[in-house]
């Protein structure tokens, strides 16, 4: 590593808020430590608007990438010349830039950005929140200088030659900070009535907007608001003590202040950041076929440690929906009394990870 290069790091990762939010955490530690901090991700992903959100703002250079899809699609077979046009454009904007190092989150953008590190012999770090690696990760493997993981447990799933770093979960400071009055106010809610706060991503999911929706009349003594996903707001859909928003930027930690349960997916940092506020959640992970199956594992993980309750979508009608909210308010303490038992030998990622990244300035 050459010191006489500028303090300076590169992140990439997006395709979703949960390959985002990770680096979001990240910066301001790491610009507190003196590093200048640029962001590599994909034209129009959901990346770009989060980065877009932080003050200072923060460099940010679209590059091409193709989809990493599972399924059969005629796209695939053109997407591998997307990720080599975008390996070649993250190589020229690595050249000019001369980082220190890239940290990738995954996602499918982070691909090219990593094969070009490998080729300008950059220092590549890579993170998994989830409990196996995903497809970009794996393969960004073999150019990776380290691998931080969230679940100790996931070390298993690396090659043995690869040096991974438990890290512990990696959770946005400002969302400890949320007011519950302030979250009240955004849908004039009582104090007097418990909250539910459902979100499906920044994606949403359409089978829980569907069920939700279907239960609402049998949800009545709860006041709900429904993070429902771009464009998928229902205006056709009113009763009272219900709210409806695509998406939740600034007055996010307010709103999970206020929350006196949560329904979420299971992808690794929205789940451990519930795990932070100490949020009795409902979790309904993407079905294998639909994804990997991370979001299943990452749920029973929770669900075994009793942290968490699990619905199936499999499984998924207002009729259970509800039984299983009723059952978690009615329990909501005990699982409070559980994840306050744990936390303490979890780890601080942020810590360990900017840790890391400084010894390459030693």
């Amino acid at each position: 590593m050459n010191n006489r290069l500028p303090k300076r790091i590169v992140l990439t990762g997006g395709g979703t808020a949960g390959h985002v939010m990770v680096n979001v955490a990240l910066i301001p530690h790491l610009r507190a430590r003196g590093w200048e901090v640029h962001y590599v991700g994909s034209p129009d992903g959901i990346e770009r608007d989060l980065i877009a959100r932080i003050e200072p703002p923060v460099p940010y250079t679209a590059v091409k990438s193709g989809k990493l899809r599972r399924y059969l699609d005629y796209r695939n077979f053109i997407d591998p010349f997307r990720v080599l046009q975008g390996s070649v454009q993250a190589a020229r904007v690595l050249g000019k830039l001369r980082p220190r190092a890239v940290f990738s989150k995954g996602g499918f953008v982070a691909v090219p950005v990593v094969w070009a590190a490998a080729l300008r012999r950059i220092p590549v770090f890579l993170h998994e929140s989830d409990l196996t690696p995903g497809l970009a990760n794996r393969l960004s493997l073999p150019f990776a200088t380290e691998v931080f993981v969230t679940f100790p447990e996931s070390a298993a799933f690396f090659p043995r030659k690869k040096k991974v770093v438990p890290v512990g979960p990696i959770v946005r400071e400002e969302l400890l900070r949320g007011d519950p009055a302030r979250g009240r106010s955004i849908c004039r809610f009582s104090s007097h009535r418990p909250t539910l706060l459902v979100m499906g991503g920044s994606l949403g999911a359409e089978p829980i907007n569907r069920t939700l929706r279907a239960a609402l009349p049998l949800l009545d003594t709860f006041q709900i608001l429904h993070l429902t996903g771009r464009g998928r707001i229902d205006p056709a859909v009113r009763a009272v003590g219900y709210c409806q928003r695509e998406f939740l930027y600034d007055e996010l930690p307010d709103a999970l202040a206020a929350a006196d349960l949560v329904i979420s997916r299971a992808g690794s940092t929205a789940i451990f950041e519930l795990f932070a506020l100490r949020k009795p959640m409902l979790l309904i992970p993407l079905p294998r076929g639909k994804g990997r199956g991370d979001q299943v594992e990452n749920a029973r993980y929770f669900a075994d440690r009793g942290w968490a309750r699990v619905l199936p979508e499999e499984d998924l009608t207002p009729e259970r929906l509800t039984e299983e909210i009723r059952r978690l308010y009615r329990e909501r303490e005990a699982y409070v009394r559980r994840m306050e038992a744990a936390a303490g030998n979890l780890g601080n990622g942020l810590e360990t990870i900017v840790a890391h990244l400084e010894t390459l300035v030693r």
